[in-house]
């Protein structure tokens, strides 16, 4: 079990990345659990966070900000020696947040970061990548992100094929102007500095006609359109669907269920889905 002292950075393991992409082979994930313990919050990175994706600057973290903070240990973790996947071409579709609490900015978190679920995909083989955050010995955050490494699967599970876009969500669309440096804004405050979200140019090397927005910013864009009304704790599922092409203009719309909330991100004037999801409160 690697224990750091600090969360890594992050360049340093981006150059890994690149020089190791070649070597990278197998048919297993990784056993091994990253952990680093009691991280204080930086206010100034949390407050630069917030800003760029929509929340009011508080105290309180928003659901999606660990993900930000366990992100170095998840990169440490896809750039060791054993797991199988070049970093490069592996595709963040989905993502799971469960808010156990809220977490104030003046407790110290610890984490634990591993791969689980390594399956096959029509579309290749898909993995997740488990993220705890705890303070103390109490569980008040957990993230479970899905990653899709393209190819040909080694087996296709029945019935997988592709599936009819869902229905736009009937709710409260907001309209959401999206600039086209959003993607180095967040990467300054996330580390995420994959080049496809940075330059038109770098992105194109890619096979993307521009720079595409972080599938993480979308999602925690996306919940602030429910600010002021989720409580303390709640799970938020989302499913990435189309790159979001920058500069763009979204419709979010929102809707209330039986459970909570339904998600749902197009593109304002074509329609193309971007983003679907839930969320869902705690049992009454």
């Amino acid at each position: 079990m690697p224990q750091l002292s600090a969360a890594p950075s992050l360049l340093p393991l981006y150059a890994k990345a690149a020089v190791s992409a070649p070597l990278r082979r197998g048919d297993s994930l990784p056993t091994s659990v990253y952990t680093v313990a009691d991280q204080e919050i930086d206010r100034d990175q949390l407050a630069a966070y917030q800003r760029v994706c929509g929340f009011p600057v508080s105290d309180l973290l928003p659901a999606t900000y660990p993900h930000v903070l366990a992100f170095p240990l998840s990169v440490a973790l896809m750039t060791e020696r054993a797991f199988p996947f070049p970093m490069v071409g592996i595709v963040h579709v989905a993502n799971s947040i469960t808010l156990a609490r809220a977490v104030r900015a003046d407790e110290k978190l610890s984490f634990r970061v591993r791969a689980d679920d390594l399956r096959p995909h029509p579309a290749g083989r898909q993995f997740d990548v488990i993220a705890e955050a705890m303070v103390g010995s109490a569980l008040v955050w957990s993230s479970r992100s899905t990653y899709l490494r393209r190819g040909t699967p080694p087996e296709k599970r029945a019935g997988s094929g592709a599936k009819r876009p869902a229905d736009a969500v009937a709710g409260a669309v907001s309209r959401v102007p999206v600039p086209g440096d959003i993607g180095r804004r967040y990467a300054a405050v996330s580390g995420d500095r994959n080049p496809i979200h940075l330059y038109g140019l770098t992105a194109k090397a890619f096979g993307f006609r521009s720079a595409i927005a972080h599938g993480m910013w979308l999602a925690a864009r996306t919940l602030t359109t429910l600010q002021g009304r989720l409580p303390d704790a709640y799970t938020v599922d989302v499913a990435f669907k189309l790159p979001v092409l920058l500069p763009a203009t979204l419709a979010i719309a929102a809707a209330p269920t039986e459970t909570g909330w339904a998600l749902d991100v197009r593109a304002a004037k074509s329609g193309k889905p971007h983003l679907a999801g839930t969320v869902t409160l705690p049992a009454a």
